[in-house]
């Protein structure tokens, strides 16, 4: 167990942080801006096998920027599906869109599977060069490790692109290879994933920490009871907006751990 040190002030004492990946611990935005593109790309080139009208593409790309979460400018909205959401969750809005256009459900899930599959974002490799670590995430975790406190991820991200993570980033001795991904159930932001990853790593929520830079992690850290809730707001060129924490990092040489501190007990 150690002490979670925040701006020089000491906020609880944990035997465990649970970090989010994406956002947080991984400089994403240029992946997720080239992924968007790719589907927004691969969609409008297989929407009616490439021969819908000019003003039809236009009205299925504004869709398109706003199911995912981009802007005109191409920089990713932090709270949008892109960022957030699970690989099935963003096809599900893929699809949804689709139906938008005028296609049937049956049809546009094929397809909305056909694009995902072309674009070959689920293949670990595509990730290795641009989830890197955001600055000061190493000798955080260090600090954390070095004090006792287990360090893990629970991520939307698929169980190969977190072992991609680890592995590309050497952070093997840093983070627990137990971690929750999109491929459990039940996923984030369901506060049953907390306590699955709680579960295996020995703990329960209440002796954990929570870090992450979406609303949806913070409140489900709460509804799981997790004692403390930190959002980490650095990692996106827009920074995200959050409600459901008291604790915010704008750089992670502001967090650190130290032993926890055991007064003697009075022998008098």
């Amino acid at each position: 167990m150690g002490d979670l040190i925040l701006k020089g002030i000491p906020i609880g004492s944990v035997k465990g942080v649970l970090f989010d990946k994406d956002g947080t611990l991984s400089n994403s935005e240029e992946h997720l801006q080239s992924l968007c593109q790719k589907r927004i790309h691969e969609t409008i080139h297989r929407f009616k096998d490439g021969q819908a009208s000019e003003e039809a593409k236009t009205k299925l790309l504004n869709l398109l920027r706003k199911a995912y979460g981009q802007a005109t400018d191409g920089s990713v909205n932090p709270g949008g599906t892109i960022a957030i959401a699970s690989r099935n969750d963003n096809l599900i809005s893929t699809a949804t869109v689709l139906c938008l256009m005028g296609e049937s459900w049956p049809k546009a899930i094929a397809l909305a599977g056909e694009i995902f599959a072309a674009v070959g974002e689920n293949n670990p490799q595509n990730k290795n060069n641009v989830n890197r670590l955001l600055p000061g995430v190493r000798e955080m975790l260090h600090s954390l490790n070095s004090n006792g406190v287990i360090c893990a991820l629970i991520s939307n991200d698929s169980s190969e692109g977190i072992k991609s993570f680890i592995k590309h980033n050497h952070l093997y001795e840093l983070l627990s290879l137990q971690y929750w991904s999109a491929d459990n159930a039940p996923p984030k932001p369901d506060p049953n994933a907390i306590n699955g990853l709680c579960d295996s790593l020995g703990l329960t929520p209440s002796q954990c920490a929570m870090i992450g830079d979406s609303d949806s992690d913070l409140l489900m850290a709460k509804k799981a009871n997790v004692a403390i809730s930190i959002g980490y707001i650095s990692g996106w060129r827009m920074p995200p907006s959050l409600k459901e924490t008291n604790h915010l990092i704008n750089h992670w040489n502001e967090l650190r751990a130290q032993s926890t501190t055991r007064v003697a007990p009075n022998m008098n």
